[in-house]
């Protein structure tokens, strides 16, 4: 046959008739993307170090997200499973450097010596200053 005697593509299919490929396809679990958006965001404010409590709360509520997202990625039809493995690894990364940086100024301001040192700097550059 030649390409001018073939029907045409969907000639003689009815628009209601013809089945849904969106309907079959696996659909990625929201709670897996919620996951990885809260890891992300999580680690960002972790590392701004000025939002880093805002970052440990994102990554624990993005940790919770990941296991959910784990889970609901089981079901037939859903998918996510490595989205919600990347989300619940950044949300570790997230929670992880948070408590390092709440120890290490927990320990620094508990610490005189420290302290001290600081408050020497800061006298000095406000002698610097006037």
């Amino acid at each position: 046959m030649t390409a001018a005697s073939e029907p045409a593509r969907g000639a003689g299919v009815t628009a209601g008739s013809r089945s849904h490929r969106g309907d079959a396809r696996a659909k990625t679990s929201a709670a897996a993307t919620f996951a990885l958006v809260f890891g992300v965001a999580g680690l960002f404010s972790v590392l701004t170090a000025i939002l880093a409590w805002l970052g440990l709360v994102l990554g624990i509520i993005g940790i919770i997200l990941g296991i959910v997202g784990l889970k609901m990625a089981r079901r037939p039809g859903v998918t996510g499973r490595g989205v919600s493995i990347g989300g619940l690894v950044l949300s570790i990364l997230a929670v992880l450097i948070g408590l390092g940086l709440a120890a290490g100024i927990t320990t620094f301001v508990n610490n005189e010596n420290a302290v001290d040192r600081l408050q020497t700097q800061v006298d000095k550059l406000r002698d610097k200053i006037d």
